[in-house]
């Protein structure tokens, strides 16, 4: 059954809300899953004795044993190369990195294994594995703790992308990740795991590939993920107050890009900002402008606008730190250019 005939088919039972932490659905979705599925097994660095290190699979050893619920050594490279194997013979492993900055230990089983062994072996071999963490800053972590490596793997055929930005959109996107017979990389945010959120008390799936328009408006167009809505959210309600209705789009799946919804924003509103934490070359905001220019480019009454993470390593100094980030004042700044205001 695909993704979409079981959101059409199942008991949504959407008008029973509870609030839980971003850390607790991530938790649930993947215990609902094993509950299913004997073939669904969590490794990683501390996922087992510890609960992880965010508390993200608290309880799943009691659960599910030391078999399904697996302890790693420090060894990135090691644990996603069984795991692509163990997904070539039948299972469905989840794999945690404690962050998706050590994910560049093992970024060659994931692009050159996990992506590519579907094509290389003629459509014999699926490779039903997602690989999930934290990504993007956390604080003053330093240079090599504080990367977002989405659009690095998004550049590449046979690997979907996704970057929920709340509770609701973690727990329907990773059940749909670990349901998935490709490869999934769910990137998550340290700063979001105690995040709390309203989420569907009955079973739900959000598909991959499907944009969701937080936030109507008619002035201009603007589109983020993962953690930088929250500073989307609260620039859109800033400009409200100065009479600009922006239109709010989450994209929470990096690959594929739902184009579609934000071309039709754009052809509505005429303008468009991009707002992301990682660097500007190469970045998600250089895709979305060409795509825009290119299906868009008579509606447009402004060039494109994109606020991302400054083009040089993250500082450990907060002012630095504050400096290279996207923050609040520089998306209202970056609307404003568009508004010619």
């Amino acid at each position: 059954m695909t993704i979409r005939n079981y959101l059409s088919n199942s008991s949504l039972k959407m008008d029973t809300m509870r609030e839980i932490q971003y850390r607790e659905a991530l938790n649930e979705a993947m215990c609902e899953e094993m509950r299913k599925d004997d073939t669904i097994v969590l490794l990683g660095e501390e996922v087992a004795e510890y609960n992880g290190a965010y508390k993200v699979s608290k309880g799943m050893l009691d659960e599910f044993g030391a078999k399904r619920i697996i302890d790693t050594p420090i060894a990135e490279n090691g644990f996603s190369g069984i795991a692509v194997g163990a997904a070539m013979n039948g299972l469905r492993p989840i794999v945690e990195f404690m962050t998706w900055n050590f994910s560049l230990v093992a970024i060659d089983q994931i692009i050159n294994n996990a992506a590519k062994m579907y094509n290389m072996s003629g459509g014999q071999l699926n490779i039903p594995i997602v690989f999930r963490g934290g990504t993007g800053a956390a604080g003053q972590l330093g240079a090599t703790h504080s990367q977002d490596f989405s659009n690095w793997y998004a550049n590449c055929p046979g690997l979907k992308v996704v970057q929920p930005s709340n509770p609701k959109d973690a727990k329907g996107l990773l059940k749909a990740a670990i349901r998935d017979n490709d490869p999934v990389l769910f990137m998550e945010s340290e700063q979001m795991y105690g995040d709390k959120g309203e989420v569907p008390e009955g079973e739900y799936i959000i598909p991959i590939g499907v944009a969701d328009v937080v936030k109507t408006g008619k002035d201009v167009t603007i589109v983020s993920f993962g953690k930088m809505m929250k500073i989307v959210n609260a620039a859109a309600e800033e400009l409200a107050k100065e009479g600009i209705e922006a239109e709010v789009i989450d994209l929470r799946s990096l690959r594929p890009i739902d184009y579609d919804t934000i071309i039709s924003s754009v052809k509505k509103t005429n303008r468009m900002v991009f707002v992301e934490e990682s660097w500007p070359l190469g970045s998600f905001s250089t895709e979305l402008t060409f795509k825009v220019q290119q299906n868009a480019f008579d509606y447009l009454d402004a060039p494109v606008a994109r606020v991302t993470g400054a083009d040089v390593p993250m500082s450990f100094s907060p002012p630095l730190i504050e400096a290279y980030m996207p923050n609040i004042e520089k998306v209202i700044k970056a609307t404003k250019q568009v508004m010619y205001r």
